[in-house]
């Protein structure tokens, strides 16, 4: 009975690594990068690309244990998730308000070590933020949300809330 069990289970394992979810790979430079409309600094830049952009953007680097299902799946739903909640190749097409809004989102994550996520951090040692490299992308954060604030008029910086269905 456990043999059959065992084959039974090394035939599923098999057969589901024919079952692929779609790369998360674009264009290095989207129309919407968020460095089309801000400035971002060579340092933020390389931090955003070793710490962030795998989750939060259209162009994931996979190591190679994504090739093996199921945990390629596993990281393709924190791939889709990251992207949901912020995405730096589709950032300038944002409404000015979620702009802001994600700025300041991203400002207390790294505050609160919420981000990097540490199940990612735990295999990718250099997503590790250092004290100057958090400090650096909460300057930049900052400074682009006071770079919005000083372009928009304050109600237009202000989400609007959903109307209950």
């Amino acid at each position: 009975m456990k043999g059959k069990i065992l084959i039974a289970l090394i035939i599923i394992l098999a057969a589901i690594q024919f079952i692929r979810p779609e790369k998360n790979k674009s264009a290095e430079l989207m129309p919407g990068d968020i460095t089309t409309v801000y400035d971002v600094p060579g340092d933020v830049n390389n931090i955003l690309k070793k710490a962030c952009n795998d989750c939060h953007s259209n162009n994931t680097v996979y190591p190679w244990y994504a090739e093996m299902q199921p945990v390629g799946w596993w990281l393709n739903h924190h791939i889709v998730e990251g992207k949901e909640e912020l995405n730096f190749s589709e950032f300038a097409h944002y409404p000015v308000a979620v702009q802001y809004h994600k700025l300041e989102e991203m400002i207390e994550q790294i505050k609160e070590d919420e981000m990097p996520l540490s199940s990612y951090t735990l295999i990718h040692i250099d997503a590790r933020l250092t004290d100057a490299e958090k400090q650096s992308l909460l300057n930049w954060s900052q400074s682009v949300r006071d770079t919005i604030k000083a372009k928009y008029p304050a109600d237009s910086l202000v989400l609007k809330r959903r109307a209950p269905k």
